[in-house]
C-alpha cells in the first residue's frame, strides 16, 4: 500500500513516484573494503548472477583503484571503496529477478570465497513470498540476494 501526498509524490516503500515517474528511493550504496583487489574478485563473481557487472573505477591505478562501482546497464549503484571496512552489522540486500538467480548468487558467492550466512530458501518471517540467500563477503558484510515473488 502506497502513501500519497498532495504534491504528486507517492511511495510503496521501495520506490518513489514523482509526477507519474517511478524511481528507486536509494540511488547508490558504498562500503569500505580492506583489500580492494580481493573484494573486486569476490564481487565480480557474486554479483554476475544478478546481472550486475563492474561499470566504473576511479582513483588509484587500474590494478588498484580507490573506488569501484557495480551495477546494471549504464549506472553503478553498489560501490566499493579502498577504506577501513565498517565493523559490526552491515547488511545489503540486492534484488534478484527470480529464485534461480538467488540460488546462482549463493553458489557464485560461496565459490568466490564468501562465507555462508543463510542458504537459499523461503523466509516467511519477512513475508510469504520472500526467498533469499545470505553470504558474508571477505570483510564480513552480510550480502543478500532476495526475490519477493511479486
Amino acid at each position: 500500500m502506497g502513501i500519497a501526498t498532495k504534491r504528486g509524490i507517492s511511495t510503496d516503500g521501495a520506490h518513489i513516484t514523482v509526477l507519474g515517474k517511478k524511481a528507486r528511493m536509494l540511488d547508490h550504496v558504498s562500503i569500505g573494503v580492506s583489500d580492494i583487489a580481493r573484494s573486486i574478485r569476490f564481487y565480480e563473481k557474486a554479483l554476475a548472477p544478478l546481472g550486475m557487472t563492474r561499470l566504473k573505477s576511479y582513483g588509484g591505478t587500474e590494478d588498484m583503484p580507490e573506488h569501484v562501482g557495480f551495477g546494471s546497464g549504464y549506472k553503478p549503484y553498489f560501490w566499493l571503496g579502498r577504506r577501513e571496512p565498517i565493523r559490526g552489522y552491515v547488511h545489503i540486500a540486492l534484488e534478484a529477478p527470480d529464485r534461480d538467480a538467488v540460488d546462482a548468487f549463493y553458489q557464485a558467492a560461496m565459490a568466490a570465497g564468501g562465507r555462508d550466512n543463510g542458504p537459499p530458501g523461503p523466509r516467511p518471517q519477512y513475508h510469504e513470498r520472500y526467498y533469499g540467500a545470505f553470504v558474508l563477503d571477505p570483510d564480513g558484510c552480510n550480502l543478500e540476494a532476495v526475490h519477493h515473488g511479486f
